[in-house]
C-alpha cells in the first residue's frame, strides 16, 4: 500500500488535506469521491518539493524556469493593480511553454466560473502545497502580490541550490564516465588484440601476474558480453524501478545519511529548505501547525521525513515548536538554538530566515568539501585501473626487449 496526499473539498465547502493509503492514485480518488469529497489533487506522499514542477497526473511537466518566470510576472502584474483574471489571461497568451499554457487555460476557465486562484491552481494536481497554501493565505489577507513576491524569493533560492548541486556534481560524473569509457576501450579492444602476442611470449617465459589477471578478465568479459550486457541492463532497470518505490527510496536515503560528508550535506540542505518553507508560509499568515504540516511534506529525504512525523501532534498538543522539533532527532543543535531564540522573542519568522541563510552557506561549504574529496578519489581509482592495464600490456614487452640481447650473447 502507498500513501497519497489528497487535497479535498468537503460537502460544506471547506478545503482540507488528507493522507490516504491505497494501491494507486486512482483507487484513492475513487474511494474519496464515493465518500462525497471533491478531489482537487492526489500526489504520492514520497514526492517532496521536486514535485513542484514535475507534474503529477493529467498535466505535462512544467519546467522550474517557466514556473519561476510565471510567478515573477504574475507578482509584478498584481502589484501594478491588474486584476487576477486579466493577469492570468495575459500570461497565458505570452507564455513560451506549451505545458504552462495548458495549465493557465484551465486556471483561467476556473476563475471565470468563480473559483478562487488558490483552488484553481490546486485542481491542476502538479503544484506543491506550499505554493497553493501561500496563494490561499494571500487571498485571505488581501496581500496576494506580497505573498507571491515572497514565494518567488523562496523558489529562486531553492532553484539556485539545486543548480549549484547539479553543477558541483557534473564534473565528477563526467570524470567517472570518461574513465569508464577508457577502461572499456583498453579492456575490450586493445588487450584482446595483443593476446596472441602474449600467448607466444608465454611459451618461452612466465607472464607477469598483472598481465595474466587482465587477460583473464578481458577474455571473460569479451566471451560473455552477449549475455552479460543484457543481464547488467536488466539488473540496472530493476534497481532503478526498486529505487522509485517507497521502500527502495527509504533504504537509499538512510544509506546516504550514513555517508560522512554527504550525510551532513543532506541534513544542512534539508534544514535550510525546511526553514525557508516555514518562513514563507508564516509570512503569509499561516499558523505554525499548518505551516509545519505543509513544509514537512516537502522534505525530500524520506528518512528525515519519517523522523519528523511526530512533531505535528506535539505542536497541536500545545508543546513549544522548538521542543517538538527536538524530537525529530536530526535538526542541527545550532538551528534548534536559533529557532528557540526566535520563538521566545516572538520573531520566529525572521529567525527562520536567518537559519535558512546560515545553512545554505553551510551546505555550500559541505558541497565543496564533498566534491573536493570525490574528484581525486575518482581520479585515483580510475588511474589505478588504467595503470594496471597499461602495465599488463607493456611489462611483457619490456621483459622481452630486455631479455633479447642477453639471450643473443649466450
Amino acid at each position: 500500500m502507498n500513501e497519497f496526499i489528497c487535497r479535498l473539498g468537503t460537502p460544506s465547502g471547506e478545503v482540507i488535506t488528507r493522507v490516504v493509503e491505497a494501491n494507486a492514485a486512482s483507487d484513492a480518488r475513487t474511494r474519496l469521491e464515493s465518500e462525497g469529497f471533491r478531489v482537487f489533487a492526489v500526489s504520492n506522499a514520497s514526492e517532496g518539493l521536486s514535485a513542484v514542477i514535475t507534474g503529477g497526473s493529467k498535466k505535462g511537466k512544467v519546467k522550474q524556469s517557466d514556473f519561476l518566470l510565471f510567478n515573477q510576472q504574475l507578482s509584478a502584474l498584481l502589484r501594478a493593480g491588474i486584476p487576477v483574471l486579466q493577469a492570468v489571461g495575459l500570461l497565458k497568451a505570452r507564455s513560451a511553454s506549451a505545458n504552462m499554457r495548458i495549465v493557465l487555460v484551465d486556471v483561467e476557465e476556473k476563475i471565470k466560473n468563480g473559483v478562487p486562484l488558490s483552488e484553481a491552481f490546486e485542481a491542476q494536481g502538479i503544484f506543491p502545497r506550499i505554493y497553493t497554501a501561500s496563494i490561499l493565505a494571500g487571498e485571505k489577507s488581501g496581500a496576494l502580490d506580497d505573498v507571491l513576491a515572497r514565494f518567488v524569493t523562496y523558489l529562486k533560492r531553492s532553484v539556485g541550490v539545486s543548480r549549484k548541486l547539479r553543477g558541483a556534481l557534473a564534473y565528477p560524473v563526467f570524470l567517472l564516465l570518461a574513465a569508464l569509457l577508457m577502461v572499456s576501450f583498453l579492456t575490450l579492444y586493445i588487450v584482446p588484440r595483443m593476446s596472441d602476442l602474449f600467448k607466444s611470449m608465454s611459451a618461452n617465459r612466465t607472464l607477469p601476474t598483472v598481465t595474466l589477471v587482465v587477460l583473464w578478465l578481458s577474455n571473460a568479459i569479451a566471451s560473455n558480453i552477449y549475455w552479460l550486457l543484457p543481464v547488467l541492463i536488466i539488473a540496472g532497470l530493476a534497481i532503478y524501478v526498486w529505487l522509485r518505490t517507497n521502500s527502495g527510496k527509504l533504504i537509499l536515503h538512510k544509506f546516504l545519511l550514513k555517508i560522512p560528508i554527504a550525510g551532513q550535506l543532506i541534513r544542512n540542505m534539508t534544514t535550510a529548505q525546511l526553514a525557508r518553507s516555514l518562513s514563507t508560509l508564516l509570512s503569509g499568515g499561516i499558523t505554525v501547525p499548518d505551516s509545519w504540516d505543509i513544509a514537512s511534506q516537502a522534505i525530500n529525504n524520506l528518512e528525515l521525513r519519517r523522523r519528523s512525523q511526530g512533531v505535528l501532534p506535539m505542536i497541536r498538543e500545545g508543546r513549544g515548536f522548538t521542543e517538538a522539533l527536538e524530537q525529530a532527532n536530526w535538526v542541527p543543535e545550532l538551528a534548534l538554538d536559533m529557532i528557540g531564540i526566535g520563538e521566545g522573542s516572538g520573531s520566529l519568522r525572521e529567525m527562520l530566515d536567518e537559519v535558512a541563510t546560515f545553512y545554505d552557506a553551510e551546505a555550500e561549504v559541505r558541497l565543496e568539501q564533498f566534491t573536493t574529496l570525490l574528484e581525486p578519489m575518482i581520479l585515483l581509482f580510475m588511474a589505478g585501473i588504467v595503470v594496471s592495464i597499461l602495465l599488463a600490456i607493456y611489462l611483457p614487452i619490456i621483459q622481452m626487449i630486455s631479455a633479447g640481447p642477453m639471450s643473443g650473447r649466450r
